[in-house]
């Protein structure tokens, strides 16, 4: 199963980019799958890991994903899809509210998208300081300092994990806070 989640999910983000770079977005969910396999060996999870922005992202469906994968990592893949019909605060105020009563496989693929992330940002932000908030939609550093706060405080729960811990110092770094 998780293979074919890579598999899938390198074809439907084909040709895409992450944000602000020349490195294919396939990276961001390989990454997010590996840092869930240290939390779980869950393989429904993992391969959510994989598939987690499909549904934000690109042109497959909610229907093909479960036909394909089925109940479950549909559920695991909505639960971390964010409705972009919504202003950026509003979609990260929701992210935050779902947060703060999710499940425990939910706020573990969470926190490893959002390691994946911030490790992203942090290293870019040591190259171009607060440049790196331009390739945002929206580019005002407080508001990244609010909703990755809001992030860090809904997960407090997994604390004992590495990747939270790690999280948390990337914080500190980026922000000073």
């Amino acid at each position: 199963m998780i293979q074919k989640a890579a598999e899938f999910a390198t074809r439907a983000h084909a040709g895409a980019l992450r944000k602000g770079s020349n490195l294919p977005y396939i990276y961001h969910p390989m990454e997010v799958a590996l840092l869930v396999s240290l939390m779980s060996r869950d393989e429904e999870m993992i391969a959510a890991a994989y598939l987690h922005d499909v549904l934000e992202d690109t042109k497959v469906t909610a229907q093909e994903l479960k036909e394909v994968f089925g109940e479950r990592v549909l559920a695991l893949v909505q639960a971390e899809t964010e409705d972009k019909s919504m202003t950026w605060h509003e979609r990260k105020k929701q992210t935050i509210c779902h947060l703060q009563q999710a499940a425990r496989e939910v706020k573990i693929l969470t926190l490893a998208d959002k390691l994946s992330n911030i490790r992203a940002t942090a290293r870019d932000y040591l190259f171009m300081g607060d440049k790196v908030w331009e390739r945002f939609n929206e580019k005002r550093k407080e508001c990244h300092q609010w909703y990755m706060k809001g992030i860090m405080e809904a997960l407090q729960d997994m604390e004992d994990y590495p990747a939270y811990q790690e999280y948390k110092v990337l914080y500190k770094m980026v922000f000073g806070a």
